[in-house]
């Protein structure tokens, strides 16, 4: 085995290992895990869904965190760092667990071809499983019955809201993705469902496994006026909830699902009413509906499918009157990516695409053809870019103090913009970036 001594060398030659970079199915990965002993003493708490899995984590961490517990979470993908795809007591995992983890992948690896994503799985459960936690989250990558995650029998699966998205991999209709995502559902262990319109086919799967199926508006709700918020399960009910610190009329639900699995929990992982109130406000989450202080106005967010579009222009109208909106975006090729631009045409004045560093995205040429094929505006104008700091750039350069810039799409391109960190983005109090 050639020595590899960097992170960056690590995954890297995870990159080059399988001829796709995907490849549906647990036979594999499971296999290496056996012959690495891979073992997770610890609760586990899975999150599958469209959108609204890296919220429902970070709710989680938050509580569980102030609840004194030693709590590590798996999310995907990053923004900037690999190192952020873990979380060990709130911080991200020090780059020399992962790469012990890489090596011990690779010792058990064989002549097995594992993807990127299968391979960086593993090598983070086996960090994670030496880290001496409590309570372990794990966000589902893509889909849920054949997703590396799910070689975990979790004591507790969430599933948040569900609609279209890699149709080509999980099915092009919600009850046929929504029996995918419920693959991650275990007979006898509690299913949280937070979509309040899940599709059948959730309901039927955990209804045949025999699974402890809670469903939003039966099993827990919740209620809210402008200033705060309550929310009631089967036993346990908190009232008069500030609302989560991480923005967003859907952020309710989320919210909702996370403490439904921790009632759920409950005689394992026992939390306190004041670590969910400071827990919920104090949640942090870059890159969901991340609005940063200043002139112009910064959005920040990582909508990158018509649902979470739909809810992204929601929360833009909620947010007030601007003279003009302007829009850096760069997305992945295989999107519905004309839905997307439909919900976001009446509202942005002015265009920026980008292109991204990856062969997955769609050119920033082809976006703005797409773009002008469609909008209804005779006002608004777009122009191409080659990354999206230089796109937010012009943005900057384009927008008077009154404005607002929205940066969303793929993690590329949210991530682009934060690549220097939050410094280089933020606006100072003229409008100008902050000098780093």
């Amino acid at each position: 085995m050639t020595e590899m001594n960097s992170l960056e060398e690590w995954l890297a030659h995870a990159e080059r290992l399988h001829a796709r970079p995907i490849d549906m199915g647990l036979e594999r990965v499971r296999a290496v895990a056996s012959r690495m002993g891979l073992r997770i003493e610890a609760p586990v708490i899975t999150v599958a869904g469209t959108n609204g899995k890296g919220s429902t984590c970070a709710m989680l961490e938050a509580i569980l965190l102030r609840a004194g517990f030693r709590a590590g979470v798996y999310t995907s993908p990053h923004l900037v760092d690999f190192e952020e795809r873990c979380r060990v007591l709130g911080q991200p995992i020090d780059a020399s667990e992962l790469i012990a983890g890489f090596a011990c992948v690779e010792r058990a690896r064989g002549e097995t071809t594992l993807t990127y994503f299968e391979f960086t799985t593993l090598a983070i459960l086996e960090a994670l499983s030496r880290a001496g936690l409590d309570v372990i989250v794990l966000e589902v990558g893509l889909g849920g019955r054949l997703d590396a995650v799910n070689i975990v029998d979790a004591d507790c699966a969430i599933i948040t809201s569900i609609d279209i998205d890699h149709a080509e991999l999980l099915g092009d209709t919600r009850e046929q993705i929504g029996r995918e995502k419920a693959g991650i559902l275990r007979t006898g262990r509690p299913a949280v469902v937070s979509d309040p319109q899940p599709p059948q086919s959730v309901i039927d799967h955990a209804r045949e496994i025999g699974a402890d199926l809670w469903l939003l508006g039966h099993d827990f709700r919740y209620t809210g006026d402008r200033q705060q918020w309550n929310w009631q399960g089967r036993e346990r009910r908190y009232a008069g909830l500030a609302y989560p610190a991480l923005r967003g009329a859907n952020q309710l639900a989320n919210a909702s699902g996370a403490l439904a699995a921790l009632e759920a929990l409950r005689p394992r992982l026992p939390v306190t009413a004041q670590a969910v109130r400071s827990g919920l406000a104090l949640v942090e989450l870059p890159g969901r509906f991340q609005v940063l202080p200043g002139q112009p106005a910064l959005v920040l967010d990582v909508a990158h499918n018509p649902h979470a579009v739909a809810a992204l222009v929601a929360n833009l109208d909620a947010m007030g009157f601007y003279p003009t909106t302007h829009a850096v975006f760069g997305a992945m090729a295989d999107k519905d990516l004309a839905p997307m631009l439909e919900r976001l045409d009446p509202l942005v004045d002015r265009w920026y695409f980008t292109d991204l560093p990856t062969a997955r995205a769609a050119s920033a040429g082809a976006l703005q053809a797409l773009w002008q094929g469609l909008t209804r505006r005779q006002d608004a104008i777009a122009q191409g870019f080659a990354d999206p700091q230089q796109a937010l750039a012009a943005a900057r350069g384009a927008a008077e103090p009154a404005d607002r810039i929205v940066v969303l799409g793929s993690f590329y391109t949210v991530g682009g913009v934060l690549e220097h960190g939050l410094a280089s983005v933020k606006p100072g109090p003229t409008g100008q970036p902050t000098s780093r």
